[in-house]
C-alpha cells in the first residue's frame, strides 16, 4: 500500500491543476445538488420491534386519523395570585386561546381545559392539550409560531403562560460552537507549524471535504429522509478527521523536508507513509460509523453511514488534495523545526540540539515505565468508577434549562397536577381476538389501578369497531424516573397475564413509553455493537503493525478511557459535580444514546492516535532500531502533530458545552473528556510504557498468521526501492 500511495502523492504533487480541478468540481456539483434539491421534508421517527412502536403503528391502523405518534404541546396557564382559572375573565381568556390553538392546518385537536378536567383541585392551573398531524420534527416553522403567538395573546390578558410537549422541539444552533473549534484549531495549528500557510491547508480542506460531505446529504436529503441531525454529526466529525489527517501528512512532508528530500519525493513519502496510517485510521473510523446500523434504528444508522460518507471523503482528500496543495505552496512550506520570518524564523535558538518535549517524555516512560503504567491505569480506574451508578434515560422538558417554556410548563403541571402528569402512559388494549372486548377492556383498567404509583387511569375508550380502546394512565413519579419505568413494565406484566386470561393484547405507550423502549435497545445493543466494531478494528490493526499485541494494547487502552470517561459524565450530570462551573442546571439520568455514541466516536478518534504514533514506532522498528529506541522515534516525530490532534478535538467538542440544550452539553463534554483521557494517558503514557515492557515481544506474529496476512507496508519499507536517482538536483532550499 505504501508504494501506491507514493505513486499516488508524487502524481497529485505534479498534476496538482488536475487534482484541484477535480475537487473544486465535485465541491460545485454537490452545491448545486443542494441548491436545487426539494425541500426535505424533516426525518420520520420509528423504533423498529419496540412495544411502543408496534402500538403507535396499531393506533394508526384501528384509529385512522388519530395521529397517535403526532407532536402534542401543553399550553399550561396560571391564574394571577389570588384568582382562579375558573373566574369569568380568565376562563374567556383560556376559552379564546382554545380557539386560535384549532386553527392550524397541522392541528389535529385541541382539548379545552373546562370540558377535559384538566384544571387543578386548587383552581390555580389549568392547561389545554394540542394534538398534531405530524411529528414534533415535521412540523412547520409556521405552526410553531402560531403556537407562540396565541401564548402571547393569554399572557397580554394577565395569565402565566408557557408550553411544554414535543412541538416546540427544534433542532439546537450549533454554528457558533463550529466556529470557535476552528478557530481554536486554527490557532494550535500554527503554534505546531510556526508557519500561517502550513496551517491554513488542514483546515481548508477540511472545510472543503465536510462541504462535499454536507452538500451531498443536503441533495440527497428529501430522497432518503435525511434529517438535519445527520448534516450536524457528519460536520462534527468530519470537521474533526479532516483536519486530523491533514495534519498527518503535512506534518510528515516537513519531516521528510528537514531530511534534505525534494519536494515532489518528500510528498510521496508523506502520502506514501503518513498517509497508510490515514487510510487504516479513516477505516477505523467507517467501522465503528457504520456499524450504528445493528442497533436497528433507522434514524441512527443513516445518520452512521453519512457520517461514513463525510470520512472516507476526507481521506481521499488528505491523500490527493494536500499533496497537490504542497505543490502550489512550494518553498512557502518550512522543513520542520522552521518557522515563517512572520512568526519568529530565523532566529538562532536558544538551545541548539536539544531533543523535543517527545522526545525527553519517552525516554522517561522507557526508563519508569511500571510507574507510569500503574499511574495511568489507577488514574483512569478511579475516574471510571462513577460508571458503576450510571442510570440511562432520554432527556424530557424536566431537563431543560430552566429559563425555557418547556421547562417551566413542567414545573407548573407539576405543582398543579403532580410529577406524573408530565409523562402519561397510554396504554393500547387491542380485543380483536377477545370473546368479549368490553369486558378485557375493564379488566384491563381494574388491573391498572391496583398497581404502585398509579394516580389516575380513565376510562377506556374504544375505537368504532369496539375491538380497540386506549386508557390513558397517569404515574405518581415523573417521567424519567426509575419508579415510573417499573411502572411500565409492571402493566405489561400485567397485560401478559390478561392476554393469557382473554385473549386480548395489552400494549403500552407514549412518550415516556418510547424513552424507556429506546433506552433498552441502545442497552441490548451496546455489547454486541462493541464486540463488531473493536472484532473488526482489531483484525484491521493486526494487518497494520503485523501483531497481535499491539492490537489487544489499543483495544483494552480504548476501553479504559470510554469507562473513564462514561465516570466522568456520570459524576457531572447525574451526581451534580461541577454542575455549577459546566452549567448543569438539572441532574438525572445520563441519556441512553451516550455510551453507544462514545464508543463509536471516540473508538475511530483514538485510533487515529494509535495507528499515527504506533505506525512511527513500527517503522522505527522495522528499519533496525532497538524496541526502546522505536518508542522515542515515535514520539520524536508523532508526540506533537498527535498532541495538536488532540487538542482540536477537545477544543471543537468543547464547544459545545456551553450549549443550552443538556444533550448537546453532554455529548460535548462526553467527547472531549473522552478524548483527552485516550489521548494524553492512553496513546502517551500507558501505550509507551506497555511497549518498553514489552519489548521485542510487542511486535511479536506466529508465523503461520505471518504467512497468511496480506502486507501492506504501513511503514513504507517498500519505499527504499523507489527513491529517485534525480532528487540531488531539487534539494530544499529554505
Amino acid at each position: 500500500m505504501a508504494t501506491f500511495l507514493y505513486k499516488l502523492g508524487r502524481l497529485a504533487f505534479r498534476r496538482r491543476h488536475f487534482v484541484a480541478l477535480i475537487w473544486v468540481a465535485l465541491l460545485t456539483l454537490a452545491g448545486v445538488g443542494a441548491a436545487s434539491a426539494p425541500a426535505p421534508g424533516n426525518t420520520s421517527f420509528s423504533i423498529p420491534g419496540t412495544e411502543a412502536q408496534k402500538a403507535f403503528d396499531l393506533l394508526e391502523q384501528r384509529f385512522p386519523g388519530m395521529s397517535a405518534d403526532g407532536a402534542t404541546a401543553r399550553v399550561v396557564f396560571k391564574a394571577p395570585s389570588g384568582e382562579k382559572m375558573t373566574d369569568a375573565g380568565n376562563k374567556a381568556a383560556v376559552e379564546k386561546t382554545v380557539k386560535e390553538l384549532g386553527g392550524g392546518p397541522e392541528v389535529a385537536s385541541v382539548a379545552d381545559p373546562y370540558t377535559g378536567h384538566a384544571v387543578s383541585k386548587n383552581g390555580a392551573v389549568a392547561y389545554a392539550s394540542v394534538k398534531y398531524k405530524v411529528s414534533g420534527m415535521e412540523l412547520e416553522d409556521s405552526t410553531r409560531d402560531d403556537l407562540k403567538e396565541a401564548a402571547q395573546h393569554a399572557r397580554d390578558a394577565g395569565l402565566t403562560v408557557e408550553i411544554g410537549g414535543d412541538a416546540l422541539n427544534a433542532t439546537p444552533e450549533t454554528g457558533s460552537s463550529e466556529i470557535i473549534g476552528i478557530a481554536i484549531a486554527a490557532v494550535v495549528l500554527v503554534i505546531t507549524f510556526g508557519s500561517l500557510l502550513a496551517a491554513g491547508l488542514p483546515l481548508l480542506t477540511a472545510i472543503i471535504g465536510v462541504g462535499i460531505g454536507v452538500a451531498s446529504i443536503t441533495a440527497l436529503a428529501s430522497a432518503l429522509d435525511l434529517g438535519s441531525t445527520t448534516s450536524t454529526l457528519a460536520t462534527m466529525i468530519g470537521l474533526a478527521v479532516g483536519i486530523d489527517y491533514a495534519l498527518f501528512i503535512v506534518s510528515r512532508y516537513r519531516a521528510e523536508l528537514a531530511e534534505g528530500r525534494a519536494r515532489e519525493e518528500a510528498a510521496g513519502r508523506a502520502v506514501g507513509t503518513a498517509g497508510s496510517a490515514v487510510v487504516f485510521a479513516g477505516l477505523t473510523v467507517v467501522i465503528a460509523l457504520v456499524g450504528l446500523s445493528v442497533v436497528n434504528i433507522p434514524m441512527l444508522t443513516k445518520m452512521g453511514i453519512a457520517a461514513a460518507g463525510t470520512v472516507a471523503i476526507a481521506v481521499l482528500i488528505a491523500l490527493t488534495m494536500i499533496p497537490a496543495l504542497l505543490g502550489y505552496a512550494g518553498r512557502r512550506i518550512k522543513p520542520a523545526g522552521e518557522k515563517s520570518k512572520l512568526l519568529g524564523g530565523g532566529r538562532t535558538p536558544k538551545r541548539p540540539g536539544r531533543p523535543n518535549m517527545g522526545t525527553r517524555w519517552a525516554r522517561f516512560v522507557v526508563r519508569r515505565p511500571v510507574a507510569v503504567l500503574l499511574l495511568g491505569i489507577l488514574g483512569l480506574g478511579a475516574a471510571a468508577l462513577p460508571a458503576a451508578s450510571l442510570e440511562l434515560g432520554l432527556p424530557d422538558d424536566g431537563s431543560q434549562p430552566v429559563s425555557t417554556t418547556q421547562r417551566r410548563a413542567y414545573d407548573l403541571l407539576s405543582e398543579g397536577f403532580g410529577p406524573g402528569f408530565n409523562g402519561p402512559l397510554m396504554v393500547v388494549v387491542d380485543a380483536k381476538d377477545s370473546a368479549r372486548p368490553k369486558d378485557a377492556f375493564a379488566k384491563v383498567g381494574a388491573g391498572i389501578k391496583g398497581l404502585k404509583d398509579v394516580v389516575t387511569v380513565t376510562p377506556a375508550a374504544p375505537n368504532k369497531a369496539g375491538d380497540t380502546a386506549t386508557i390513558t394512565v397517569v404515574p405518581d413519579s415523573k417521567p424519567s424516573s426509575v419508579t415510573t419505568e417499573d411502572l411500565v413494565h409492571a402493566i405489561r406484566d400485567k397485560g401478559a397475564e390478561i392476554t393469557r386470561d382473554t385473549g386480548a393484547k395489552v400494549l403500552v405507550t407514549g412518550s415516556t413509553a418510547m424513552n424507556i423502549d429506546v433506552s433498552q435497545k441502545l442497552n441490548d445493543a451496546l455489547l454486541p455493537y462493541l464486540a463488531l466494531v473493536v472484532g473488526l478494528a482489531f483484525l484491521l490493526l493486526i494487518v497494520v503493525f503485523r501483531s497481535v499485541l499491539v492490537p489487544l494494547k489499543a483495544a483494552l487502552g480504548f476501553l479504559l478511557s470510554v469507562l473513564a470517561a462514561l465516570g466522568a459524565v456520570v459524576a457531572v450530570f447525574q451526581w451534580g459535580w461541577l454542575s455549577g462551573l459546566m452549567n448543569v442546571e438539572q441532574t438525572g439520568p445520563v441519556m441512553s444514546m451516550m455510551p453507544i455514541f462514545m464508543v463509536g466516536v471516540v473508538f475511530g478518534l483514538a485510533m487515529d492516535y494509535e495507528v499515527f504514533l504506533v505506525t512511527r514506532m513500527r517503522e522505527a522498528y522495522v528499519h533496525g532500531e532497538t524496541p526502546g529506541q522505536a518508542v522515542v522515534t515515535g514520539f520524536r516525530h508523532g508526540a506533537r502533530v498527535v498532541t495538536a490532534a488532540a487538542v482540536i478535538m477537545i477544543a471543537v467538542f468543547s464547544g459545545f458545552i456551553g450549549s443550552s440544550e443538556s444533550m448537546v452539553k453532554m455529548i460535548g463534554f462526553g467527547l472531549a473528556i473522552a478524548v483527552f483521557f485516550d489521548a494524553f494517558v492512553v496513546r502517551m503514557a500507558i501505550v509507551p510504557a506497555v511497549l518498553a515492557l514489552l519489548g521485542k515481544r510487542a511486535w511479536w506474529l506466529p508465523k503461520w498468521l505471518d504467512r497468511a496476512l496480506p502486507n501492506v507496508d504501513v511503514e513504507g519499507e517498500g519505499l527504499r526501492a523507489h527513491a529517485d536517482p534525480e532528487e540531488e538536483k531539487e534539494l530544499v532550499r529554505a
